[in-house]
């Protein structure tokens, strides 16, 4: 017990206090006032090896943890105006890129939202846009496809693989049809079966489950129930990801068990799921991310869309240049989602940058050590002293001295490499916030929700 009454524990680090996807996040973001033009801020960046991200923010319905960018269903031929919206983008875009220096894109992927919410006509188009106004050869790249069970339907399978398609992700989150209601996701075991018996029959090479634990009433028992249910398709990716309740959610109004209680339930779950994966041939990349030992490689891992020389496209899309990160407003509630969609299908110039944030060479080196140690190949070393001149030992010495005294770097990696250990890993999204700046901290904290 403490001077203030807290218990050690009380004190300890908690496990999970943010899902680190992108630094800075883009609660971080505010209106540029200066409005920059896209061309400016693309001159003399590199542009070889780009990554495309299209968004595409419809669903057929909203689960319960879901704080994505999206919108339940798309009335009035919504889907239609979207698409000429992201042509109009596209194309404004590839204008801005220039053709002062090679342009090439090097990876794709379709997220959200759920793409295949689409037609397979609509699919169509947006691949059309994807190679036709910005250049990008879908055939010749790895191309990555969210989707949901009950749009993973035969034509529009049949249309992402011809069109390039080589990686697939479902949604599936639990195979348990309790828990799959606990977490508001209203779904039949069947249904999610039968989804993932037309992708393998489609050819997709890489199959990717998601599942999520720490649901209300999940016992180790019922996640190996998921678990094992996942791991007969023979997946050639598995993410496991923690539940979180966020603002505005519809989740958020549901009781839990105390932080504490749930952190331990969280981390018992994951350990568990860790180590069943790793039983079973598959290597762990990331926290979140299992894949199978003699899996096709897929291009960069998860995080490597995060480096600069990112191109979104669609309102949730963020893109990044090596000093500018920039999007569309941002929100999770349906009611100002919707006003921002709109938005965005009304408009007509989208030369200029007008959602965002500067990254200075500080926070550059923040997010490199970020997004490389979160993966559990790690840093380095060399790779970032070439890059920043410096090393991230003087660069970042209290962090990395807290994390070293926590056990979470480990002591037996190769010289040259700074990487977690295996309780590193799984403190990952207590351990990434702590990499935030002050200033980034101060932004994100100063949003409103909406």
């Amino acid at each position: 017990m403490t001077s203030t009454g807290m218990t050690d524990q009380d004190l300890s680090p908690r496990p999970y206090q943010s899902y680190v996807y992108a630094y800075p996040h883009k609660t971080a973001y505010r209106k540029l006032t200066d409005r920059p033009r896209l061309a400016d801020e693309w001159a003399g960046e590199p542009k070889d090896a780009l990554s495309l991200y299209a968004h595409i923010p419809f669903c057929e319905v909203r689960c319960g943890f879901c704080n994505l960018f999206t919108r339940i269903g798309a009335p009035d031929e919504l889907t239609t105006r979207y698409l000429d919206a992201l042509d109009r983008q596209a194309t404004a875009v590839r204008e801005a890129l220039g053709d002062a220096e090679p342009v090439r894109f090097a990876t794709a992927a379709f997220g959200g939202g759920t793409p295949t919410f689409l037609t397979a006509a609509e699919l169509e188009r947006l691949c059309d846009i994807a190679e036709q106004r910005m250049g990008a050869d879908l055939r010749a790249v790895p191309l990555s496809v969210e989707s949901s069970p009950a749009t993973a339907t035969a034509d529009r399978l049949a249309v992402l693989v011809d069109r390039g398609a080589t990686r697939l992700s479902l949604g599936v989150q639990s195979f348990v049809e309790e828990e799959a209601r606990a977490a508001v996701r209203p779904q039949r075991r069947s249904d999610v079966e039968a989804a993932l018996g037309r992708i393998r029959d489609s050819g997709v090479p890489v199959l990717n489950i998601d599942l999520i634990y720490g649901i209300d009433g999940q016992t180790e028992r019922s996640w190996r129930r998921s678990l094992d249910a996942a791991l007969a398709w023979r997946p050639e990716e598995l993410y496991l990801y923690p539940l979180y309740v966020r603002p505005l959610t519809p989740l958020q109004k549901r009781a839990h068990a105390s932080d504490r209680e749930w952190d331990e339930q969280r981390l018992r779950l994951y350990r568990h799921g860790r180590d069943h994966l790793l039983a079973h041939g598959y290597e762990q990349v990331s926290m979140r991310m299992f894949r199978r030992a003699d899996a096709p490689p897929q291009g960069p891992d998860d995080y490597a869309c995060q480096t600069d020389g990112m191109i979104g496209l669609g309102c949730g899309a963020r893109s990044y240049t090596s000093r500018l990160h920039y999007s569309f407003d941002y929100a999770v509630g349906m009611g100002e989602i919707r006003t921002i969609i709109d938005a965005y299908t009304a408009t007509e110039d989208f030369s200029r940058a007008e959602v965002g944030r500067r990254v200075d060479k500080s926070e550059a080196r923040r997010r490199h050590l970020l997004q490389s140690l979160l993966q559990a190949e790690g840093l380095r070393l060399e790779e970032y002293t070439e890059r920043f001149g410096s090393s991230p030992f003087a660069d970042f010495p209290a962090e990395l001295a807290r994390f070293e005294d926590r056990g979470w770097l480990d002591g037996d990696a190769p010289a040259g490499r700074l990487r977690l250990s295996a309780q590193g890993l799984a403190y990952s999204d207590g351990l990434g916030p702590e990499l935030f700046s002050p200033a980034v901290r101060a932004a994100m904290a100063a949003y409103e929700p909406k």
